[in-house]
């Protein structure tokens, strides 16, 4: 983008006690340029900020430029934050990929819910995925200069005429030779894979997983991690698409297939049997090579990258895997460990409260997706041994999206509504943040949650994180020494 489309970087907070704060800057405020150069961008502030020495020129809120100079050390942060990461605009998407989940809403929502988001600065900010078929080489050397990794990757299928089928873009097809690109410069990505039945599932599936593979080597992988996700649908999809749901039959068979390509990377039991088949089923004669890497090398690896997304275990109605089977957690950002995660921060946690007594009886209801209902059954047991305190968990598929099997974060203020309002809610609504747009009290329906409290006459506690949901759920407690 040209210098011209960079416009000022709106200031909408001062950390308190900070430098910023000190010398006067207020929200309204933007910076204009920072030793002379206007930043396209948060990651451009930071790196022109990471200096001892800072000249600044800043826009008031009435319009006044002013020109400061700041001495700090070298690292330390002005405290300032923006109305968004991005001073030029975002990189939107050029593909067309059926399943994408903006093409799956209603129209006249909120502008921003239709934004197709395709920007290597937020993916390397906040781990959004991208893919890869839009970066000019202007981009392609930002990159490399500036050392932008991790990036976050939609592959989806290593086979370009298969990926060009999945993103309906030809450059979708460059995937490898962009990797190779990462490969060699020692830069990383973290990939996903969204499983479409019928066009990038079975042998297609396992090409791409073992192609990607072969990128996990050496001390900085070119591919740190996989995460293998099932496709989300709704009844908002264009009719003439090509998509089909994922059943428990189906889910069944993916996770079979992937955990034996699992075993064959890590070495594990049942290792030799999965490289076997592998094999058969992918192979005329094997072991062939992939991309200079064969089944056998394959095989001598010490872990595997890949990871299945906590979605396909609760579509299939099996037990998750233990904690100990995420490693790192490195795409718990993709839903691959999340619940896990979730249920171990939780019972510890509730090892600090279990003796808490409730003020005062209360009964809440806690409104989670029915994807999660299982796994979180023993939460809420764990919850109701607390004397006086009785929480409800409802657990409710999305009749707004259409879907059968819901997670959490899908749930729009219409579902509760319709599934809530002849409820005994009791004293109010444990409600899942993760069901509202960062920074706001709104669903992804635009219903606000004052306005669902209204119609529901009761009151409703947005909770983040095991910590809010349990303090929300005990209100004023007292714990026993």
């Amino acid at each position: 983008m040209s210098e011209s489309s960079i416009k000022p970087a709106l200031i909408t907070k001062i950390v308190p006690d900070s430098i910023a704060a000190e010398m006067g800057f207020e929200p309204g405020d933007a910076i204009v340029a920072v030793n002379g150069q206007k930043p396209r961008d948060l990651i451009d502030y930071q790196f022109l900020c990471a200096d001892e020495f800072l000249e600044l020129e800043v826009l008031d809120a009435k319009g006044k430029t002013h020109n400061l100079e700041i001495e700090k050390e070298y690292d330390e942060d002005l405290g300032l934050e923006f109305e968004t990461a991005l001073f030029d605009g975002l990189i939107q998407c050029n593909n067309r990929c059926p399943f994408c989940f903006i093409d799956q809403q209603p129209p006249g929502k909120r502008e921003t819910l239709y934004l197709k988001d395709d920007d290597y600065r937020l993916s390397f900010l906040y781990g959004s995925y991208l893919t890869l078929t839009n970066l000019s080489q202007r981009e392609w050397e930002r990159i490399e200069q500036m050392r932008l990794s991790p990036l976050y990757v939609s592959v989806h299928a290593t086979e370009p005429e298969v990926r060009i089928r999945l993103l309906k873009n030809l450059r979708a097809g460059q995937i490898l030779e962009q990797i190779t690109w990462f490969q060699e410069r020692r830069l990383q990505i973290h990939a996903q894979v969204v499983v479409c039945p019928g066009i990038n599932d079975g042998e297609h599936l396992e090409r791409t997983l073992l192609d990607l593979a072969k990128f996990h080597t050496g001390n900085i992988p070119a591919v740190a991690s996989v995460a293998v996700v099932p496709v989300g649908l709704t009844r908002f999809r264009p009719a003439e698409d090509e998509l089909i749901a994922v059943t428990p039959e189906k889910a069944r068979e993916v996770i079979a297939q992937v955990q034996q390509i699992q075993a064959v990377l890590s070495k594990g039991k049942g290792g030799k049997k999965a490289q076997q088949r592998i094999s058969k089923s992918t192979h005329s004669n094997p072991p062939l090579p992939i991309g200079g890497t064969d089944l056998a090398d394959l095989k001598t690896r010490k872990s595997s990258c890949i990871w299945l997304a906590d979605e396909w275990f609760l579509i299939a109605g099996e037990e998750l895997p233990q904690a100990e089977d995420y490693a790192d957690y490195p795409q718990i950002g993709n839903g691959v460990g999340s619940i896990r995660q979730f249920i171990q921060q939780f019972e510890m946690a509730f090892e600090k409260v279990k003796s808490a007594k409730v003020n005062s009886p209360r009964k809440l209801t806690w409104v989670v997706g029915n994807a999660v209902e299982k796994a979180f059954g023993p939460v809420v047991d764990r919850l109701n041994q607390i004397p006086g305190l009785s929480v409800n968990m409802v657990a409710l598929c999305s009749s707004y999206w259409g879907q059968k099997i819901t997670v959490t974060g899908l749930l729009t203020g219409q579902d509760l509504a319709s599934a809530l309002q002849d409820m005994d809610l009791g004293d109010g609504i444990l409600l899942p943040s993760v069901m509202l747009k960062q920074g706001e009290q709104r669903f992804l329906d635009d219903m606000t949650v004052g306005e669902l409290a209204a119609f529901l006459k009761t009151a409703i506690f947005p909770v983040s994180g095991v910590e809010e949901l349990i303090s929300r759920a005990i209100g004023l407690a007292t714990v026993d020494s």
